[in-house]
């Protein structure tokens, strides 16, 4: 009896021990590390302006988290894997950065969420858009926050369905994130009775889209998707819009569109196209509260992006703090069990293969007459809830869900 006691107490004690050890932060600060491209193609939907929005969550929390400093740490990984990859490795071992964010390209942060996994840390990705980041790729370090291409076919390629557009064309930027779109948009097409009629892959960036867009139009599609993002389609819309594609009867389907997009391209060139995004500054109060204060600092309105990282940021900010850690499973399965309400995502919820479930919208780009304002772009056609837009977990690759 006596040494069941002892082992009892033992366990208790190394209980207590344990629990201590995680309920702490380490080196007595908050450590996040910021990586994005700062200059290339996807500059203006995340890069500097995500920053920005990291640090409003910062200084919304006061810039600590009881009594422990909250620091930042940002690089430009140039859209460039290893540059990502040892960036991070680096933030890691010689800063030991607690949690990674912003999060761009998807061929980045599928080399980075790796380092972070066998660093044990924590990645929150805001810019990504592949869907299997949280499918074949998932892992217990990294949450998929604002949206990805399974929602975004879902929602654009089912609406342009619906609306006739039964043969597609499509035009695939050839890394991970448009193999990724091009997969997500078949699957969608296919299942509803329309066809894929041709695919073409261009290099990650491309400037001059001519070649493409001549491709597609001479396919007689009634749909050319564009499954890339940033300056590609900023430059697909340009040269379709030169080569009179939608003049000859043909519809464009931007298939990753920010609102920056929009704004760079103008009404007259991008009216009547049809999107899904997971946020839009004025689509609440709440929404356009925090877009003006941001838009105060930066100068332009915020994309889904920004927002997201705003977002992710202060869930896990408040993680910490209910927890009083910064341990990796702790704050992550605070964040889990936590729903996400704030001006980004109501009642959003982190599931366990690491999507963050919310709802999209699909919207359409405004004429220039319904426009009251530089920003005044999108008007909102759909709500798509959360458990519709997002890849359900019955069909989930992902290790971590249990399947009946």
């Amino acid at each position: 009896m006596k040494m069941l006691k002892k082992t009892a107490a033992a366990v208790l004690v190394s209980s207590m021990i344990a629990s201590a050890a995680q309920a702490e932060i380490s080196n007595d600060e908050i450590r996040i590390g910021y990586l994005a491209d700062m200059s290339g193609t996807y500059r203006d939907l995340s890069g500097p302006g995500g920053l920005e929005a990291l640090n409003m969550a910062i200084e919304d929390f006061g810039g600590t988290v009881d009594g422990k400093k909250i620091v930042t740490f940002n690089a430009d990984d140039l859209n460039k894997p290893d540059v990502g990859a040892n960036t991070v490795r680096q933030w890691i071992d010689e800063r030991n950065v607690d949690m990674v964010t912003g999060l761009v390209a998807s061929s980045v942060v599928l080399a980075a969420a790796k380092v972070v996994e066998q660093g044990g840390k924590l990645a929150l990705i805001s810019g990504a858009a592949a869907s299997s980041i949280t499918n074949e790729f998932c892992s217990p370090n990294h949450i998929h926050w604002t949206y990805d291409t399974f929602a975004l076919a879902n929602g654009t390629a089912n609406a342009v369905l619906k609306d006739g557009g039964k043969s597609w064309f499509i035009l695939t930027a050839d890394y991970a994130f448009g193999h990724a779109m091009e997969a997500d948009i078949k699957k969608v097409v296919e299942a509803e009775g329309g066809s894929v009629v041709g695919t073409v892959r261009h290099p990650f960036p491309s400037s001059d889209f001519s070649s493409y867009i001549l491709q597609a139009q001479g396919s007689g599609a009634d749909v050319i998707a564009l499954a890339n993002a940033g300056a590609d389609t900023v430059n697909s819309l340009k040269t379709a819009s030169e080569f009179g594609v939608t003049q000859s009867g043909q519809r464009l389907a931007g298939m990753v569109v920010f609102l920056n997009d929009i704004h760079a391209m103008g009404l007259d060139v991008t009216q009547g196209l049809m999107l899904t995004t997971g946020w839009y500054w004025d689509m609440d109060e709440e929404a356009r509260a925090w877009a003006k204060r941001y838009e105060e600092r930066v100068g332009s309105m915020p994309t889904m992006v920004h927002a997201g990282i705003y977002s992710a940021a202060t869930h896990y900010l408040n993680a910490v703090k209910e927890t009083g850690s910064d341990d990796t499973a702790t704050v992550r399965a605070q964040m889990a069990k936590t729903p996400v309400n704030d001006m980004f995502a109501k009642n959003g919820k982190i599931r366990e293969d690491g999507r963050m479930v919310h709802d999209m919208y699909l919207v359409q780009v405004k004429t220039p007459a319904e426009s009251k304002g530089e920003w005044d772009l999108y008007k909102v056609i759909r709500t798509i809830p959360g458990d519709e837009a997002f890849r359900p977990l019955s069909e989930s690759q992902c290790k971590l869900v249990t399947q009946d």
